[in-house]
């Protein structure tokens, strides 16, 4: 097996430097600051200059950029994980960063057009790209690494995911409508993909895990055998069914935290920024934190509590949200929000929120690789992708159906806080049974 490195409580540190897991950490952070640059840069050009004569045009246009996204990892994730488990998963990682610089060069074109159709192409090919990707970036390091670096490099991996995010999303959104924002973002989009192809080179190769496995290409009933595999005896389906607990409130958290600035505190969107990069600080700090707190050996005796603690917290960020009142007519900037005693109040809520949240979440990805057999691990995490989707997908029906009502933010967001109480309960007991 590849760069194992016997160790009792390895250090972070070395995981990076190590030719076994670096080229890989390098390839997912650029894939996924790719994505999330290129859709937020897409979203807010169909937005604010090609939906500009129709505003309700863009905004429905906006809204399917989003679904056409996310809908590859309902079509394509069970094949993905087939893919994945009968190949050589470095070569396959190669081939679907291929994937992703082709769909670069369509998206660079799509800019340059100006054509909504061509963008939305784009956002489905990416999108399909990274949910190829999505079972072999987890699918792998338990052939490249330790059992016990596992929990470490996941940690690593989850911190790097959401920074990409953040870089992403700020960059896609800030620089598209400024000068020369397109040629940025064109440049940007396919440098970014052309080096994950790169760094894709330099992983190591593994062998196949199930060789003799015979793909089916029938997405619904491959998805629904999958599904129907991680639900035996080996609890792989509680551990799913966990993480994408995690990906719903996470999701919940980043799309309506425009709205709470807006509604609840009166902020503008700098304010929204800042609250992106406490969450996308706070996952970072507590993904790194899970390999000293559980000394390298995943397990799920913190989760009940990590559940708990967003909970409290989130709470706490809800019912300590006050207005900040009319300043000079506008919305406030990050300056008028931080000179308010509340809003560090409110920053340590968040901060809190998410490191509770790593905490929960990275060792049930580790414990996931754990204990999937190694010829079906990738189908496994490709079940767990589906169901991700599936939980944010009901989560943002759910959300936009209450506000519909008239629930308000606030009221969304201590449902929320409130729901993670009884989740942790279940949690607790099925743990424990």
């Amino acid at each position: 097996m590849t760069g194992r490195h016997p160790s009792h409580q390895p250090a972070l540190s070395p995981l990076l430097a190590r030719r076994s897991f670096l080229p890989l950490f390098i390839t997912q952070f650029l894939g996924a600051f790719n994505g999330n640059l290129f859709k937020n840069a897409a979203i807010v050009l169909i937005l604010y200059r090609l939906g500009s004569e129709q505003e309700s045009g863009g905004k429905v246009l906006a809204t399917l950029a989003l679904a056409l996204f996310v809908l590859p990892f309902f079509l394509f994730s069970a094949t993905a994980g087939q893919i994945a488990d009968r190949f050589d998963k470095t070569r396959v990682i190669q081939a679907s960063k291929l994937l992703e610089l082709a769909a670069a060069v369509v998206a660079a074109i799509a800019l340059a057009w100006g054509a909504p159709a061509m963008l939305l192409t784009a956002l489905f090919l990416l999108g399909a790209q990274a949910a190829l990707f999505g079972p072999l970036k987890y699918g792998i390091l338990p052939e490249l690494l330790a059992e016990n670096d596992l929990l470490g490099a996941n940690g690593l991996i989850e911190a790097a995911t959401f920074l990409a995010i953040l870089a992403g999303t700020i960059m896609g959104s800030l620089t598209v409508l400024g000068t020369d924002g397109v040629l940025i973002i064109q440049s940007t989009v396919i440098v970014a993909a052309a080096a994950g192809w790169i760094a894709s080179l330099a992983i190591p190769p593994t062998q196949a895990k199930a060789p003799g496995l015979s793909l089916d290409w029938n997405f619904p009933r491959l998805t629904w055998s999958l599904l129907r595999e991680t639900s035996g005896p080996s609890s792989l389906l509680g551990l799913i069914m966990g993480v994408s607990w995690f990906w719903l409130a996470g999701a919940t958290y980043l799309t309506q935290f425009p709205a709470f600035a807006k509604d609840a505190l009166h902020a503008g969107p700098d304010v929204v920024s800042l609250f992106l990069g406490m969450f996308s600080l706070g996952i970072c700090a507590g993904s790194l934190l899970c390999q000293r707190l559980f000394r390298g050996r995943a397990s799920l005796r913190l989760a009940p509590y990590g559940l708990l603690a967003m909970a409290v917290f989130g709470l706490d960020f809800v019912l300590s949200a006050q207005p900040l009142g009319n300043i000079d007519g506008d919305f406030a900037g990050i300056a008028d929000f931080l000179a308010v005693p509340q809003s560090w109040h409110l920053l340590a809520d968040l901060l809190a929120i998410a490191i509770a949240s790593a905490i929960y979440v990275v060792p049930l990805y580790t414990l996931l690789q754990q204990r999937a057999a190694p010829s079906h691990r990738a189908r496994v995490i490709a079940a767990n992708n589906v169901m991700n989707a599936l939980f944010m997908t009901v989560a943002a029906g759910l959300a936009a159906m209450l506000l519909g009502t008239g629930l308000g933010i606030k009221g969304l967001l201590g449902g929320m806080a409130a729901a993670n109480i009884a989740v942790a309960a279940l949690f607790y007991r099925w743990k424990s049974a």
